[in-house]
């Protein structure tokens, strides 16, 4: 029995383009979400004041990966991996002339090899051409570019003629469109071996090569604005979280300062010498806040900074107050939010020892476990009910003030809690992600 062999199907001409097509805007798309998600490109991207540096790597960025695809189109038959125009005209819109014509240079460099020589002139005045609009177009006209521009093409010629003046969306899209018919012109007439081109075989499918262009060049304008406004949503969560939390921060300390004014002002008469002291150590804590504007410190400073404070309580309390810590030496470089304990510590003053009969003890303890940071203020005083616990953590400034920020700063990654047993004292625990100042710390 003789075999019978299937001869391979091959696609229409039209169908052929038309997948080309397609496949052309998945690479641009795909090429554009790729870089994107680089830093260094994001940053170049960010700012529209570029150095030399800058936007030489972007014309790299973008040159590189073209010039590997005309290389694909020359060597693997593959059309859909040529961007040459789209590419420089790209490169020239977002960075500058100069970029442009260092892309369209790089992607015609195979085809220039390959003995299509007007792909050079052609390449490198694409990347001009986009040059010049950047140069003469608002630069949020550039980012404000979508695919869906011939969804309100209408609309921007009304406003056009209503204003007589340009419509820089319609600017923008006449140039891929002007673009590509000057390429299919000069591709017909000295031919695919001089000049590489889409050859249509209908007004339709030049049209739609004509589109496809235009895509090419929008998508990733699309891509990369969404990846900078993006960027600038998270600059503004983290300058929003950095006003927050500075807000809270200054609750605390008008919160202890009026509390040390009046201790001060019952003492001016009855003990002058210690009120006089009071006011230095008080000073000396003023200043040093006003010299801090970090969100975050070591342990180390922030136990250095409960010790001026507790100075001032010491004195107002005389020998009945003792402070013992219990701090872990691989604590003291772990990072904290500065301004934590100070509530805690006038928490267990205040409501813990002030009432308590004889003299109270303060501990604080810190340690590491298991990549959490755990920190503790206990004292000996009046304690309260077991079933006022979660009363207590929200009542007043201090403990508020401290959960807020905790809550601002990490989420659902702390923990506050409150013990206390009536008579016998509370203990007040925090529980964070270990960080050490090795580490970099942004608020």
């Amino acid at each position: 029995m003789t075999p019978v062999f299937e001869e391979p199907q091959v696609l229409p001409a039209d169908q052929f383009l038309l997948t080309t097509l397609i496949v052309k805007l998945a690479v641009m798309a795909v090429l554009a979400t790729m870089l994107a998600r680089f830093r260094q490109f994001r940053h170049i991207l960010i700012f529209e004041r570029r150095g030399w540096s800058d936007r030489l790597t972007f014309a790299l960025a973008i040159g590189v990966p073209v010039t590997a695809g005309v290389a694909a189109r020359l060597l693997l038959n593959y059309n859909a991996a040529d961007l040459t125009l789209e590419s420089a005209l790209l490169a020239g819109l977002i960075a500058g002339p100069y970029a442009g014509a260092i892309v369209g240079l790089l992607a015609a460099g195979p085809a220039l090899v390959a003995g299509e020589f007007i792909a050079l002139p052609f390449a490198i005045g694409c990347g001009f051409a986009g040059g010049g609009l950047r140069e003469v177009c608002p630069k949020e006209a550039i980012w404000q570019f979508t695919p869906f521009v011939f969804v309100d093409f209408r609309r921007h010629v009304w406003q056009a003629v209503r204003r007589l003046e340009p419509n820089w969306q319609l600017v923008l899209l006449a140039a891929p469109v002007a673009l590509e018919l000057l390429r299919q012109a000069l591709g017909l007439r000295f031919g695919a071996a001089r000049l590489f081109y889409l050859d249509p075989v209908s007004p339709w499918m030049t049209a739609l090569v004509v589109l496809a262009t235009v895509l090419a060049v929008a998508t990733p304008i699309k891509i990369w604005n969404s990846a900078r406004i993006e960027h600038r949503l998270q600059e503004q969560e983290k300058l929003l979280m950095e006003a927050k939390i500075e807000a809270l921060k200054s609750q605390i300390n008008p919160h202890f300062l009026f509390n040390t004014l009046a201790s001060i002002s019952s003492l001016i008469r009855s003990q002058p010498d210690t009120a006089r002291t009071l006011i230095i150590k008080l000073s000396g804590l003023l200043r040093r806040l006003i010299r801090s504007h970090q969100h975050f410190v070591t342990l180390r400073e922030e136990l250095d900074a409960i010790d001026e404070y507790l100075d001032i309580e010491v004195v107002r309390f005389g020998s009945k107050l003792r402070v013992r810590k219990e701090i872990g030496p691989d604590t003291l470089d772990m990072i904290v939010p500065s301004m934590i304990l100070q509530p805690l510590v006038e928490n267990s003053i205040k409501h813990g020892l002030t009432r308590k009969v004889g003299d109270g003890s303060i501990v604080i303890r810190a340690r590491r476990d298991h990549g959490r940071a755990v920190i503790e203020v206990e004292d000996d005083g009046v304690g309260f009910r077991a079933d006022r616990a979660d009363e207590r953590t929200t009542d007043g400034i201090g403990l508020a003030n401290v959960r807020e920020r905790l809550r601002v700063i990490y989420g659902a990654a702390f923990q506050l809690t409150l013990e206390s047993e009536l008579g016998v004292g509370t203990r007040a625990r925090i529980e964070i992600p270990e960080l050490l100042a090795a580490e970099q710390v942004t608020a």
